[in-house]
């Protein structure tokens, strides 16, 4: 066999593994089922906490609380879910709270919602309701989300039980969540 001989295989042989890669790529390569950032449950879902972008799997999602930490940020769904159209497309969209923890004592409160698409849920920001609150109920009336929890007094240490009943009035805005004042405050 002389080089010319010997090139040509070579390039031939080249030739039939990439088309055979190609083909191979072609049939196992699969379309996206749902849009970046869509779930098919809520509580599948991604929401943004604090600026950080949280994947819930089966409403449960758990990071190192720092690069290398054994210690870990729990984040998961606590429930008092709500119903309602939030942004006026006419679709029931979700609203509920879910707790985050990071291994302290402190376990925060948050209320999200799940904007229902075409597709799926489109998960929201967060909104903070404060750190070892007591959640009452979650409600979905006119567009707007009342969430509705007991807090300490002001002074009182974080090992007294909540006993002051507050309302958080939310609202979507521009596809953020985000809160607003109550006519009656």
């Amino acid at each position: 066999m002389n080089k010319q001989t010997g090139v040509a295989i070579a390039v031939i042989a080249a030739a039939v593994i990439a088309v055979g890669g190609w083909f191979w790529y072609a049939g196992t390569a699969k379309a996206p089922t749902q849009a970046p950032g869509i779930a098919a449950d809520y509580k599948n879902g991604t929401y943004l906490i604090d600026g950080q972008a949280v994947t819930l799997v089966g409403g449960r999602a758990s990071t190192p609380a720092a690069p290398g930490s054994a210690s870990q940020v729990v984040t998961q769904y606590f429930g008092n879910e709500a119903t309602g159209d939030l942004n006026g497309d006419g679709t029931p969209d979700t609203a509920f709270i879910l707790t985050q923890s990071g291994g302290g004592s402190g376990i925060f409160y948050y209320v999200v919602a799940a904007l229902k698409t075409a597709g799926g849920y489109q998960g929201t920001n967060a909104v903070l309701l404060g750190d070892r609150v007591a959640p009452q109920t979650t409600q979905i009336s006119g567009g707007e989300v009342v969430a509705n929890y007991a807090e300490r007094k002001a002074g009182e240490p974080m090992t007294t039980q909540p006993s002051v009943g507050v309302s958080k009035y939310l609202r979507i805005v521009a596809g953020t969540l985000v809160e607003v004042a109550h006519p009656n405050q």
